[in-house]
């Protein structure tokens, strides 16, 4: 085993893992809160399949990315998909979606500790894709959010974004089968975790993070 594949395989694992964790939640038509608590490091890793496999209605990308060995702090492992369904474009075609277009963000664990976090956001779909980390308001439900005429909402107080492909911090986006990640340093609270490209939002790319 050379060394790149050695540093690349803890975080291929944990991928591999929230790819298995996401996908069982599809098929059983779970809802996000089912999914608090889980472990990734203690489930078997599935295969992570081929371009144009799918699951649970999403096709999944396959990853080609080199990743980091490690990440500090607490890590949330972050799922971005997209279904084409009938009419779609196909893989990798940037970052713009009709709004209907079936769209999924899935956090693991979904509740942390207040304190360092870093986020790593895998894109399993055919669309280019971010994160976005926002402050929920108190009596704001995740997904209530109202896009503007250019499909997105209000980035007002963000705390930061993974969208750089194969990268940490912004960038222009993650493109399909590659990941991106960022650290912050969380107060408790609640945060809605997003996907700000056009029309992305209001297709259902958001989850609830629960900060204690």
């Amino acid at each position: 085993m050379d060394g790149r594949r050695g540093r690349r395989l803890p975080i291929l694992v944990a991928v591999g893992v929230l790819v298995g964790t996401l996908l069982a939640a599809c098929d059983a038509a779970t809802t996000p809160g089912s999914m608090m608590g889980a472990d990734p490091s203690s489930a078997t890793v599935p295969g992570l399949g081929m371009m144009g496999s799918t699951r649970g209605g999403f096709p999944m990308a396959p990853l080609d990315c080199d990743l980091p060995s490690s990440l500090p702090g607490q890590v949330v492992h972050v799922m971005l998909v997209d279904g084409r369904g009938a009419g779609a474009m196909g893989w990798m075609m940037g970052g713009s979606a009709p709004t209907g277009r079936r769209m999924l963000l899935r956090a693991v664990p979904a509740t942390v500790a207040a304190g360092e976090t870093s986020f790593l956001a895998v894109n399993r779909g055919g669309r280019t894709h971010e994160l976005v980390v926002l402050p929920l308001p108190a009596g704001q439900r995740v997904g209530e959010r109202v896009a503007d005429a250019r499909g997105r909402v209000d980035e007002t107080g963000s705390l930061g974004e993974a969208s750089a492909s194969c990268a940490g911090g912004e960038g222009d986006g993650i493109e399909s089968g590659r990941v991106g990640w960022m650290t912050l340093d969380l107060p408790a609270g609640r945060y809605e975790l997003v996907c700000n490209l056009r029309n992305h939002y209001a297709n259902g790319m958001y989850q609830l993070l629960v900060v204690r």
